[in-house]
């Protein structure tokens, strides 16, 4: 059959059930399941099932549910609420002070968690109600919490990015660590803005009254709230970076160092504890019936001889092989839009990755690049994911049109993020390097 003919047929059936409201993991498996008994007859379904248990027996799939554990476990912690105390009096005076304080405690979230809901749920149900009691614009608030959020799928350790780079076949370490520098310099972008912004309209954003600021007794107290967060980040992150730990294990380590963390805070409840195992459950299984349903689909479509089709499209775009890594990026952002994340990885990455290997560039940076493509995809609307989440906590007064107003600045800041690691590959490929040397 006709390449051509094949990529639509394949493509477009599965945009056809995603459009129907079918979950991305049925979509692919679904479609996976027909044309294989279409193509080859009961006998080929066996193919199926050999792919499903080579990718349940793989050890790095053991750490999706830790991590997100870790995650579920820290919503109920007490640690954000500790840390945003912290963070009121160290940052409050300054104008913007509590917004900037709000993406700080977002990125020591996502360096805990991997998550992009857990930071953008909790700092919603923490920091909003206080920034909005002290008059913070309203869009301003909202912004930083959104945006915040979305640092979870870049900053390690990312489950994204973990799936990623279950399908591209790299180093989850290595791209643990590409992230941290983009990860950084986002959440600095993001700090910088709200800064700059609040001193030019000190109105939107004021600093706190002199009876909130506490004296430098209370500050030093109050940095007891970062030990623990500092703690779970040395056992995931320092374990891999030093070559303690595989990922898997990391993910062991912080799940651990998470139930202690909620003991010292005495919130280590049965109920508590329960809840984070169902919620494990469900984001796990979700996870892994996605990544089933697009080894079968990928199986099958690499069977039948069409990924060369596009791979001759790509590999001739206008512009070169820089041409080819722009036409990619705008597709990943329509992606977006419209599918998750989890889904677009799943979809794309598999066609995507051999174009970008024969093109001779790094797979690590490739990878990086669509986590951060992909933090645009949370925030950009119709359906980005931290909206919904932040909207599902938000007072009764914000509306969801509020809320799309005001991630506009911040899809901004990660465009020109994304420039810049597109240009300067080096801020991705230097840690991992260094893990090498």
């Amino acid at each position: 059959m006709n390449a051509a003919l094949v990529t639509v047929l394949f493509f477009g059936l599965v945009l056809f059930f995603l459009t129907l409201g079918l979950p991305v993991s049925f979509a692919l498996g679904g479609v996976s399941v027909a044309l294989t008994y279409f193509f080859w007859g009961p006998e080929g379904l066996s193919i199926i099932a050999n792919r499903a248990w080579g990718a349940v027996a793989n050890f790095v799939v053991v750490c999706v549910p830790l991590f997100v554990f870790m995650g579920a476990m820290l919503e109920r912690s007490g640690v954000a609420s500790a840390l945003y105390k912290s963070m009121h009096l160290w940052c409050g005076r300054l104008r913007g002070g509590l917004a900037a304080g709000t993406v700080l405690i977002c990125m020591l979230f996502a360096a805990m968690t991997g998550l992009s809901a857990s930071a953008t749920v909790t700092m919603g149900l923490v920091a909003l109600p206080e920034m909005l009691k002290r008059n913070y614009d309203k869009s301003l608030a909202l912004g930083c919490i959104t945006a915040g959020g979305a640092l979870g799928v870049l900053i390690p350790p990312s489950v994204t990015m973990v799936l990623y780079a279950l399908v591209a076949e790299q180093s989850v370490g290595k791209l643990f660590m590409g992230g941290v520098i983009p990860g950084v310099i986002l959440g600095l972008f993001f700090i910088a803005y709200i800064l700059i912004r609040a001193a030019f309209q000190p109105q939107i954003a004021p600093g706190a009254p002199q009876e909130e600021r506490g004296t430098w007794r209370h500050k030093l107290m109050a940095l007891r709230a970062v030990i623990l967060p500092s703690l779970i980040i040395l056992g995931v992150l320092g374990t891999i970076f030093a070559g303690i730990a595989t990922p898997t294990e990391a993910a062991a380590v912080g799940a651990m160092l998470t139930l202690v963390s909620a003991a010292i805070h005495k919130r280590l409840r049965w109920a508590d504890v329960r809840d984070a195992c169902y919620q494990t459950l469900k984001v796990s299984s979700m996870a892994m019936w996605i990544y089933l349903g697009s080894l079968c689909f990928t199986t099958l479509y690499y069977s039948t001889g069409a990924p060369a089709f596009v791979k001759e499209f790509l590999l001739h775009m206008p512009g070169g092989k820089w041409g080819t890594i722009i036409t990619i990026q705008i597709i990943w952002f329509l992606l977006g839009m419209f599918l998750d994340p989890w889904g677009i990885i799943m979809i794309t990455a598999p066609v995507f990755c051999p174009v970008i290997k024969e093109l001779g560039f790094s797979l690590i940076w490739f990878g990086v690049l669509f986590i951060v493509n992909m933090e645009m995809a949370y925030l950009t609307p119709p359906f980005g994911f931290n909206l919904f989440y932040l909207k599902g906590v938000a007072p009764s007064d914000v509306s969801l049109a509020d809320i799309y107003r005001s991630v506009v600045p911040f899809i901004a800041l990660q465009a020109l993020a994304l420039i810049l690691v597109i240009v300067f590959p080096q801020l991705v490929l230097w840690i991992p390097k260094m893990m090498l040397g």
